[in-house]
């Protein structure tokens, strides 16, 4: 089997690790393409003494790192507004390395040894890197969030686990009508949505919907991640796929709101 044949199963997965760290699908999958092109121009530098979807998450790594400047990451004036702006107003509070052992830990379920091997630090220094990220990150970021789920267990499940992370629920949408009446109703700062609902409606039409009316972050939960990380259109930034840990949708709410100019402190 060629090596872009043992890459091709674990790409969209980076593209949904990008697009994280970053906030952003174009600058998320950007960094994924110049990874694929350091990978063809010099496939030598592959590291081949590990897993395949390891070595191509440490490319990754090291494309992201040689762009970024004292931690932060470099960008042309033009940028300098919307999410890039949160981005390092908040990256001045918080090491970025503790966003990515957050990241690579409890979003892409890479081991503490594997994700100390992707950032370069010791094993020792990955769980107080995490913790770090978590307790910076929810001292900055509150919110209202609306729930789009049908299936009753899950709602309640991801109910408590906003509620336990300090933020507050909304309410909780079954259908598109619905969710699209909750959220015109009473304003979220954060949207939690299932891909298909009740009805046989869509969460990603709802969330266009509500998109249509005013600006929220969104995060979409599916069975299906590989479907919408394709690269090829307009996708969603933040994805969680079920079954889901609860680690996972406290990293994907904190890092959905720590793009959302909305959240950030006074002080910064």
């Amino acid at each position: 089997m060629s090596l872009g044949q043992q890459l091709a199963p674990h790409l969209p997965f980076l593209r949904r690790y990008g697009r994280a760290l970053t906030g952003s699908q174009h600058q998320g999958d950007k960094y994924v393409r110049a990874t694929l092109e350091a990978i063809v121009a010099a496939p030598d530098q592959f590291p081949r003494d590990v897993d395949p979807r390891l070595g191509l998450y440490r490319m990754f790594q090291g494309i992201w790192a040689s762009a970024n400047v004292d931690g932060a990451e470099e960008t042309s004036a033009s940028d300098a507004e919307g999410t890039e702006a949160v981005a390092r107003a908040r990256l001045s509070r918080m090491t970025p390395l503790s966003r990515q052992a957050l990241l690579l830990t409890a979003m892409e379920g890479f081991t503490p040894e594997d994700a100390a091997y992707l950032i370069e630090v010791d094993t020792s220094e990955v769980e107080s890197l995490v913790a770090e990220a978590l307790a910076e990150i929810e001292k900055q970021t509150r919110a209202r969030v609306l729930i789009i789920e049908d299936e009753p267990i899950i709602a309640m499940d991801i109910e408590t686990i906003v509620r336990d992370l300090g933020h507050e629920v909304t309410g909780v949408a079954v259908t598109r009508d619905e969710a699209v009446a909750l959220a015109m109703e009473d304003r979220p700062g954060l949207v939690l949505a299932d891909i298909q609902l009740a009805d046989d409606s869509s969460g990603i039409d709802a969330v266009k919907d509500i998109l249509a009316e005013f600006e929220v972050p969104v995060i979409f939960i599916t069975a299906f991640p590989e479907r919408l990380l394709t690269g090829e259109r307009p996708e969603p930034t933040f994805l969680i796929t079920k079954p889901f840990q609860r680690s996972t949708v406290k990293a994907a709410i904190s890092q959905a709101l720590f793009f959302d100019e909305a959240t950030i402190p006074a002080s910064v």
